[in-house]
């Protein structure tokens, strides 16, 4: 196995854990909806501390469900994800266009100087 599988392996096994793990744990047991945004659990904090507390300003858009507000996340995360994986994939196809760029140079040359270096043995 090579370096790079053996840590894509590693990386993939850490994902899982992190996946898996609060819920084999049963972190959140004890709370209404276990896995609440930290913007709810924020609002929540507060209002325990401080009943009285105001806002200082309400959202442009509040989505009519939450099923909507998760889908509007979701796009999000792709939209952000397509945006990385593009610019990766343009700058690994640069470094390849690159390299192959100079192989050919030094190919060229090596023939170069090979025909060259026949042309005076003759």
């Amino acid at each position: 196995m090579t370096r790079n599988t053996k840590i894509n392996l590693m990386l993939l096994a850490a994902v899982a854990a992190l996946a898996v793990l609060p819920l084999a744990l049963g972190l959140g047991d004890h709370k209404k909806e276990p896995f609440t945004g930290s913007d709810s659990e924020a609002e929540t904090a507060i209002t325990e501390l401080k009943p009285d507390y105001e806002p200082w300003f309400s959202p442009l858009y509040e989505p009519p469900s939450g099923e909507i507000e998760s889908a509007l996340f979701a796009l999000q995360a792709a939209l952000g994800t397509g945006v990385l994986a593009y610019y990766f994939g343009l700058r690994r196809g640069r470094r390849q266009g690159e390299r192959r760029a100079l192989e050919r140079e030094t190919d060229s040359a090596l023939s170069g100087a090979a025909a060259k270096s026949a042309a005076e043995r003759d």
